[in-house]
């Protein structure tokens, strides 16, 4: 596969505490550059990416990250201002404590608020594979697409582990057919990047295959 065409899989990502703007504006510039399906940012600096990137580039953020435990009304609500200050794509992280406890519904009616929020904007849920069972994660792929999310995502990359070519498996096997795959969390090369895609995967949420494209091109910066 063409470095240009998994590039365009993926989610650009910095979502580092100590972020400051001028490396969130790398980040966009690099995606316009090199035509990712989005940039994935903290929500403070969503409003002034969208107005920089001026519709060059999706502007993706997160919620309830990384730990998910934000009630439903806080998620909705963060979700409803990320949209509000220009965000296309917002990844939720779900509530883990909930999955553990086995509450099922309330988990479904938290994504589904989530999707309200998001006003037809792309929704990607993330389950946080590492912290899962198996049947929690086949469970959480029946509840994702019940919720009418749009992905179902691995990881927050801030566990203490990230995406396995055995989950990206699974879960494409398992979702509906309207639920699409985002990997993340370790993606480290473009053989990497390759077996995610092959095995179903739509998205990669990563930093580093920009980066690769860059040292090709003999870009340090």
């Amino acid at each position: 596969m063409k470095l240009e065409e998994i590039l365009r899989h993926c989610d650009h990502t910095l979502l580092r505490t100590t972020a400051v703007w001028e490396e969130i504006r790398q980040i966009v510039d690099d995606g316009i550059r090199y035509e990712c399906a989005s940039v994935c940012i903290p929500a403070s600096y969503v409003k002034r990416a969208a107005k920089y990137a001026g519709g060059r580039v999706k502007i993706c953020t997160v919620i309830g990250f990384p730990n998910g435990y934000d009630t439903a009304a806080v998620k909705a609500f963060a979700a409803a201002d990320a949209v509000k200050n220009g965000a296309d794509e917002i990844d939720m992280v779900v509530n883990l404590g909930f999955v553990k406890d086995g509450l099922w519904e309330e988990e479904l009616s938290e994504i589904r608020a989530v999707k309200e929020a998001c006003e037809g904007r792309i929704l990607k849920v993330i389950i946080e594979t590492c912290e899962l069972t198996e049947e929690e994660k086949l469970r959480l792929c029946r509840v994702v697409t019940e919720a009418g999310a749009d992905y179902i995502k691995t990881s927050t990359g801030f566990a203490k582990g990230g995406a396995t070519r055995e989950d990206v498996a699974l879960m494409r096997a398992n979702v509906g057919s309207g639920v699409r795959v985002k990997a993340a969390g370790g993606i480290s090369s473009l053989a990497d990047a390759e077996d995610f895609l092959a095995l179903g995967a739509d998205r990669l949420g990563t930093s580093r295959i920009v980066r690769i494209a860059k040292e090709s091109m003999g870009q340090t910066t």
